[in-house]
């Protein structure tokens, strides 16, 4: 469970994480998604294709000798872009009233069970607010 609802408190547990909020701190509480970045894999695609357009057109080196390694290089890339299937990051997003925001990253396969707690958390808060103006 990541969310653990007492009468007055919200306990968190994510991993290694763990902390507690009473219901009146938490300010905000949600998952953000971020896209994943392929800085580093976009960064070798365009030291290959320099590379490789430098032997072509700069060197006496064979056809074979560049394109090899060229295209054995391209395939690796591939393989390390496109091997994970998760194209997004998430984290659950904590903000409180003293202005202190925590941000857990957390698994894709995760998403969906912490969203229903997040929603439960959030429909006892609601009725929570309405009880309190009642």
């Amino acid at each position: 469970m990541f969310i653990i609802l007492t009468p007055n408190q919200v306990h968190f547990c994510y991993g290694k994480n763990q902390w507690q909020y009473s219901f009146d701190e938490i300010v905000e509480l949600g998952i953000s998604r971020k896209k994943k970045a392929y800085f580093l894999v976009n960064a070798m695609f365009i030291l290959v294709t320099a590379i490789a357009y430098y032997c072509m057109i700069f060197s006496d080196i064979i056809d074979v000798y560049y394109i090899i390694p060229t295209l054995l290089c391209y395939t690796f890339l591939i393989i390390l872009r496109f091997n994970d299937r998760t194209e997004f990051e998430y984290f659950v997003l904590v903000r409180d009233i003293y202005q202190k925001e925590i941000s857990i990253k957390i698994k894709a396969e995760d998403r969906n069970l912490i969203g229903r707690q997040i929603d439960q958390y959030l429909n006892l808060q609601f009725d929570r607010m309405i009880k309190k103006t009642a």
